[in-house]
Order: structure tokens, then sequence, then C-alpha cells
């Protein structure tokens, strides 16, 4: 499933096709949405945020409709006049400017107000967005020392939606290991230089993969790669799905073990704090 990085760079893609354009039209394949797609015919769209994995475009009028694309969903982007080749079935089209926007798959879209789009069930379980909510390594700081958070170990903690929003299992690994800390590790055992080496590993390591489109290695480690003929998935991460593999950093042998059922990357010297 996609992460925030690339959640908010489908939200990009839907602000550049969208925003500031009159809609032609708005369609829903949701029988309880169906009728309100007139409402939104002519009306602007002001902005397309990204919370965790749910987009949230809001509307001129007010409104906001949440989407999740959950496993499936795909949105699609191009002319009116050109269909998309695909078997998915459409579930939510705008168009504007003689171009589409086109939700396939997503089983998950509702219209808001949006002063009470807050109070989606959802959204209202979701820690603050470490990309679209301008959230400082010194606010990680704190909220790692929170009394719900500090006695957490960090490999479940960070896949803790509550926590922040967004991180999902590959930034897990990542954000581990450049911290270098183990996963067992808990806020409350960090000393103060841990805890804030590992915010800002936390705000860096999301903040490049979204500006690099999913890479989170470092560019010397990429280089390296590339000139010894790895494929993408072979230098696009430091140590997810490495295993067995040398670390970058070290030389050591990559691990892989389970944690929350899901998997883990680490090195066991880089990460030996």
């Amino acid at each position: 499933m996609p992460e925030g990085p690339e959640i908010r760079r489908v939200a990009d893609r839907l602000c550049h096709q969208l925003v500031d354009k009159p809609l032609q039209s708005a369609w829903f394949a949701f029988p309880e949405l169906a009728g309100q797609g007139a409402d939104l015919e002519g009306r602007r769209v002001l902005a397309v945020e990204s919370w965790g994995k749910a987009l949230l475009t809001y509307f001129d009028n007010g409104r906001v409709m949440y989407s999740h694309n959950q496993l499936y969903g795909v949105w699609k982007l191009h002319r009116s006049s050109q269909e998309p080749s695909t078997r998915r079935s459409l579930r939510v089209r705008f168009q504007a400017g003689g171009h589409a926007a086109s939700l396939y798959s997503a089983s998950d879209v509702s219209l808001w107000k949006s002063d009470q789009i807050g109070q989606h069930p959802f959204l209202s379980r979701l820690g603050p967005d470490l990309l679209s909510h301008g959230v400082s390594a010194g606010d990680i700081e704190e909220r790692l020392v929170a009394p719900k958070f500090r006695r957490r170990a960090l490999g479940g903690l960070l896949l803790d939606q509550g926590f922040y929003a967004g991180i999902g299992n590959y930034l897990r690994s990542e954000m581990l290991f450049f911290a270098g800390l183990a996963p067992q590790r808990r806020p409350v055992d960090l000393d103060v230089s841990q805890r804030a080496r590992l915010a800002t590993v936390m705000r860096d390591v999301i903040h490049q993969a979204y500006r690099q489109a999913g890479v989170t290695n470092r560019p010397a480690w990429v280089e390296r790669e590339k000139r010894a003929g790895a494929t993408r998935e072979g230098w696009r991460f430091a140590v997810f799905g490495r295993d067995g593999l040398a670390c970058h950093a070290c030389g050591n042998e990559v691990s892989r073990c389970m944690v929350t059922s899901r998997r883990l990357y680490y090195c066991p010297n880089c990460q030996s704090d």
C-alpha cells in the first residue's frame, strides 16, 4: 500500500489538474453521493491535501471530499475526451478545463462540511501528518515522550497512525536505520540526543521520500549501487528489502524480523543503540 509520501504526490498531481478551475462536471458512483455531483458543478477546487493515506479535496462551497484508496484505489488524470484504458470500476470523476481526474476502485469516499471533517471516524484517530501539518523536529521530540507513546517499542510505534500519520513499513525500517536505533527501544529508554536524532531523521526521511518518489537511500550509496548494475529496487532503500545483503554503512549483513506482523529490516551492527 502507498505510504504518506506517495499519497502526498498524488495530492500534488490532483492540485495541478483541478485547483482554481471551475468544475464542468462532478460524478459519483455511490448512491448516497450521486445526487450531490450537481451541487459541485461550477464550483472550484481550493486545495487537495493528504492526511496519512487519505486525501481531502476542498471546494469553494465549504464542502470537502474524503477519499481513501485503500489497497486498490487509484487516481488517473487524463483529457476529458480520452477514456483511460483500465478494467477498474470508476467511482468518482471531476472534469475541469478539458481535463479529468478519475478515481477507480476506491470504496471509501464521502462528502463533509469543511468545519466537520475532523469528526470523520478515520481522521479523528490519526496523529499529525509529517508532510502536511508543518511538523517540526521539536514537535516530534515532544510527542515521543508523551505518556501515550513513551513506553511503546519504536518498531510498533512508528506504524501507529495515531502517533504520526503516513509512516508505513518501508519508512519505519529506514527511519530506525538512519537513527541507529534497534526496533525494541522505547522513547523512554533514549537519552536527549538520541530522541533528537530520531526526530530529525523521521522528518528528513519522509521528506526525502516525498521529494524523490520513494527513494530514502543516501546519494553516495545510490550511485555505488547503480555503478554495480543494481535495479531501482536495489538502490532505492538503505535497508528495507535488503536482508542478507551487505549494509551500505558497515558491510555487515542486513537482517529481517517481524514486528507487528510486518517485515522490518535492520543492521544489527549499525542499530546497536
